[in-house]
């Protein structure tokens, strides 16, 4: 602790995550010569690496066109578009195996270590970073930051309650997004995006699913206000959930929030269908002879709807064969198909991940750089931006990226 007393040092990145670390072994791989210091308020660094993809740690996404890439944020996908053609997947994925990561892509372009362990994408950063000379310290918690006239920053910093006064010429956020970070980069004059969250599942209450939690849908297409959404659908416990619904919740973080999640919610359970198709497909059921005498209930028309979601989707037919089935009734179960109603009542949770939508606003920062365009030698990497990603490893790439170019900026 003695060399925090007085110490003078030429960056200091706050936060020990995944975008704090890469600046700062970005950085001093760069410049040897700067000291370099990571402070982390927890006591292990890395906590989002370690429980992320459920301790297996998704990495990145095997997407390598940028313009591609971008797609995949709701928030932040048009900075990215550059940031991205300086340091995107493949960049990541050669920096972690020229460490001695073995990296596997999976067959929905996620890509995990082959170890399928957290633990070594957490111990690959740490390795990098005391073999730059980064010096990391857990446990301290940035309480002040204040600008100095001539420049540089003039930090206070709390571990085991002792407060102690750095001296920094530039600092890196990189903290995420909790609210003493919101305050000190207000306090620098930066304005925000409040944050409120972006990846999570919703509640439903309906008869047509309910009892069929671990049921599937391969795909859907979701619609919510002026988001759409398409993708695997699974039906759980409290409601729905499922890549389709988590993309829907990302893409519509700030429009449910401002609705106290409580939605209408469409559900294309044949995801490409529409309603003429729809009715073309159930008009042969019922001519056809094989099928005519069959009870729709239990005779689904399609086959990518599992047979129970089938069962209770079509109840209101009250057990008739496909031969008698009325116009109106048919009418009625295209609609239910392709434009089923359902009303959200309430945000779950999403295990693996802790995402929120908002952030530094993202006109106040160079993307090249990475560098504040309201106070000199002032940087940001990571959560701490308004950027957010979808699941699939798009959230840890934003940080990689942005962390690379924020190292890239303070060790030149």
């Amino acid at each position: 602790m003695s060399k925090y007393i007085n110490t003078n040092w030429d960056v200091v990145v706050a936060g020990g995550g995944p975008a704090g670390f890469f600046a700062a072994i970005r950085c001093a791989e760069l410049n040897p010569k700067l000291s370099v210091l990571i402070v982390e308020k927890a006591v292990q660094t890395l906590g989002k690496v370690i429980i992320s993809g459920g301790g297996r740690c998704n990495v990145t996404h095997a997407c390598f066109e940028p313009a591609q890439l971008i797609n995949f944020y709701p928030r932040g996908g048009v900075e990215l578009r550059g940031a991205f053609t300086r340091f995107q997947p493949a960049d990541t994925i050669k920096w972690f195996e020229s460490r001695g990561v073995k990296l596997k892509t999976e067959s929905d372009k996620r890509v995990f270590p082959v170890t399928d362990s957290s633990k070594t994408i957490a111990d690959c950063l740490r390795e990098a970073a005391q073999k730059a000379g980064v010096e990391v310290h857990g446990s301290t918690t940035l309480l002040n930051v204040d600008k100095n006239p001539k420049g540089g920053f003039k930090l206070e910093v709390k571990k085991e309650a002792q407060v102690f006064h750095l001296q920094t010429k530039k600092l890196v956020f990189a903290t995420g997004s909790d609210s003493k970070t919101r305050e000190l980069v207000k306090s620098l004059g930066h304005s925000l995006e409040e944050p409120v969250p972006s990846l999570f599942t919703f509640n439903v209450k309906d008869k047509r699913i309910d009892g069929l939690a671990g049921v599937a849908v391969e795909n859907v297409t979701l619609k919510m206000d002026s988001v759409t959404t398409q993708g695997a659908l699974l039906i759980t416990h409290w409601g729905l959930s499922g890549p389709a619904v988590l993309k829907c919740s990302a893409w519509g973080a700030r429009i449910l929030f401002d609705k106290k999640y409580r939605s209408p919610l469409t559900v294309n359970w044949l995801g490409d269908y529409k309603l003429e198709s729809t009715l073309e497909v159930l008009q042969r059921s019922k001519e056809w002879k094989e099928s005519a005498r069959r009870r729709i209930n239990i005779t689904p028309a399609f086959s990518q709807i599992p047979a129970r979601l089938w069962k209770q989707l079509t109840e209101f037919t009250n057990n008739k064969n496909w031969g008698d089935i009325s116009k109106s009734e048919m009418q009625k179960l295209a609609q239910g198909l392709t434009a089923g109603e359902f009303m959200i009542e309430g945000k779950g949770a999403f295990k693996e991940e802790f995402v929120t939508c908002g952030g530094v606003k993202l006109s106040e920062v160079d993307f090249k750089t990475m560098q504040s365009r309201v106070v000199d030698d002032l940087f940001f990497a990571g959560e701490v931006l308004d950027i957010d990603g979808i699941t699939g490893g798009f959230n840890f790439q934003s940080s990689w990226t942005t962390g690379w170019l924020a190292g890239s900026a303070v060790g030149s």
